[in-house]
């Protein structure tokens, strides 16, 4: 129904709602492996009626106004999506997340959708802190943070365990002063 433009090669940020159950399973067969390395995320979602459930729970999540799915969709193609997650607007707290296919890694879709997110929470929502947490393997993960202008907080020593290991894990933020100020700079820098 609507859609935001990420740039001059097809890319679009989508509302991802339980209607795109279908696609969602495809987009996870086509990535699963890949997505699943360091996150369980979808991996319940193996046909069109778990899918649909867990993008239902999302869409509760949205209307109870504590965290959101949005799809990464590459010429008409759901590949990815970026999220949020303990979205708490009273205290000005949230954190973000993101997931993709390998056919769509390295073209800067997280990054460019993730500016479209950390925007809408900064200056309409009025959140204050935005967090990012990765495993310290998830390479791809942790340099998204860093394009971002994300500051390392710390490490959740051996905090995850996930198939078999226990994952240090990364967490890095944004402040709105910061994130105002990068946003500055990068619009001075343009001109």
């Amino acid at each position: 129904m609507y859609a935001i433009s990420l740039g001059d090669d097809g890319a679009e940020l989508r509302p991802l709602e339980p209607w795109h159950a279908e696609e969602l399973v495809a987009h996870l067969e086509r990535g699963r492996e890949f997505i699943n390395q360091f996150i369980a995320f979808g991996a319940k979602a193996t046909d069109e009626a778990s899918a649909r459930a867990m993008l239902q729970r999302y869409a509760d999540m949205r209307a109870a106004d504590t965290g959101s799915l949005h799809g990464l969709w590459l010429e008409g193609k759901l590949v990815g999506g970026v999220l949020f997650l303990n979205f708490d607007a009273e205290n000005g707290n949230c954190e973000v997340g993101c997931w993709l296919e390998p056919a769509a890694a390295g073209r800067g879709l997280v990054t460019r959708a993730m500016r479209v997110l950390i925007d809408f929470a900064v200056e309409q929502r009025g959140i204050h802190r935005v967090e990012w947490v990765a495993a310290s393997g998830n390479t791809p993960s942790l340099n998204v943070a860093r394009r971002l202008g994300m500051t390392r907080d710390g490490v959740h020593r051996q905090a995850h365990p996930y198939r078999g290991v226990r994952h240090d894990m990364e967490v890095w933020s944004i402040l709105a002063p910061e994130w105002r100020e990068a946003r500055a700079r990068a619009a001075h820098n343009d001109h």
